[in-house]
């Protein structure tokens, strides 16, 4: 029953996420943003989606729901939620699933994002592996793995190019580090 009920709050949170990602698209837009990247958008989702479906599969059909449960998994995944919140609500009406950018704009320095560039996609690969580790779905989480580095290898880039060309993304940017707290230069 803990799967069962862990899957539709995933799942939820998700759906909240895209239905907020669509709200600051539609605002971002209005105030002159365009979507870069766009075609690797659909392998990313459904990717995602493709990960949900392993998970359900290798947990509840393939293993009859028997997992041991880890509470020391679960706490970091907790800790995982509460870093998502602060990278998506620290870059506010910016935050979202598709590469928008907002010409002109300031680069948020909020946050995670004072000391890394990608906090969010820090918090995705931390979560395609704790969940599947805490139910013990290691082919999920194998093979999830290595398609989140194959998209974050496309996705990265190209935001970081659209950032660069579009905002003082480079320019404030420079020297942080993508996934670690990069240390600063004295000058």
């Amino acid at each position: 029953m803990f799967f069962f009920s862990f899957f539709v709050f995933i799942i939820l949170q998700r759906l909240c996420e895209l239905v907020i990602a669509k709200r600051n698209e539609a605002w971002m837009k209005k105030q002159g943003a365009y979507e870069a990247g766009q075609s690797h958008y659909k392998w990313m989702v459904s990717m995602h989606a493709a990960f949900f479906a392993a998970l359900f599969t290798e947990v509840y059909v393939l293993s009859g729901g028997m997992y041991h449960f880890s509470f020391l998994l679960f706490s970091f995944f907790v800790l995982v939620q509460l870093a998502r919140v602060w990278a998506i609500s620290s870059l506010g009406k910016y935050w979202n699933t598709k590469i928008i950018v907002l010409p002109n704009a300031k680069v948020v320095l909020r946050g995670p994002y004072r000391f890394m560039k990608h906090p969010n996609y820090i918090v995705v690969a931390a979560e395609l592996v704790l969940v599947p580790l805490m139910f013990q779905a290691y082919w999920t989480l194998a093979i999830f793995s290595v398609f989140n580095l194959c998209i974050l290898a496309v996705r990265i880039p190209l935001e970081e190019q659209a950032l660069t060309n579009e905002t003082n993304y480079g320019e404030v940017m420079q020297n942080t580090g993508r996934f670690f707290p990069a240390k600063k230069s004295q000058n």
